[in-house]
């Protein structure tokens, strides 16, 4: 697959970043800023066991949160763990509210898909999900659910090691140390400090 594959949603992967830079520019809660840099997963993979949400709700959360970045030529978002972030976030810094409104809307995604499809949101196929993820996000009802689940899958994603040192331009030093150049190394301009 190359990156320009198509979900069912009819995004691509590098349309799907340059929304979720946009999207996340001023849209990030206080709960998951301060929870971020101490929410990474491990990535224990199969062996990993929720601590904080039900096995069945974290089935839902990553199954929406594959739904958001699915795996194409680079890793997806269960490849790099955003459901153990989400579990993490869940239990160590969402307000009791937020906590609330993201357990009630994860057990609704799952009431809508056996209402509709008799199977649970996490054993649909893809356009099964897309479709009731379109209705998610449609719904006013919701709308704080949609918005924190699609905040959580983005900013788990971006933020895991995996992604930051294999997807995203990683350069731990941005480039050799000169003290003392010349101004024609650098294009003839002045430079600001403040």
């Amino acid at each position: 697959m190359n990156t320009e594959t198509k979900n069912s949603l009819g995004m691509n992967r590098r349309d799907a970043i340059k929304r979720a830079g946009f999207a996340l520019g001023a849209a990030i809660s206080a709960s998951t800023l301060s929870g971020v840099a101490f929410a990474q997963s491990s990535r224990s993979g199969a062996s990993w066991k929720p601590v904080n949400l039900k096995r069945r709700q974290v089935e839902v959360a990553g199954a929406i949160a594959e739904r958001i970045l699915p795996k194409t030529d680079t890793p997806g978002a269960l490849d790099v763990g955003v459901p153990e972030f989400m579990d993490i976030l869940y239990g160590s810094y969402m307000t009791k509210e937020e906590r609330s409104i993201f357990a009630k809307g994860l057990n609704a995604m799952n009431q809508r898909a056996r209402k509709a499809h008799k199977k649970h949101f996490a054993e649909l196929n893809a356009a099964q999900q897309d479709d009731l993820l379109r209705d998610l996000a449609a719904d006013s009802k919701n709308r704080e659910f949609y918005e924190k689940v699609r905040e959580l899958t983005l900013v788990g994603y971006f933020t895991s090691k995996e992604v930051g040192m294999h997807v995203l331009k990683y350069d731990p030093i941005p480039g050799m140390y000169k003290g003392c150049i010349p101004r024609s190394e650098v294009g003839d301009t002045a430079w600001s400090y403040s």
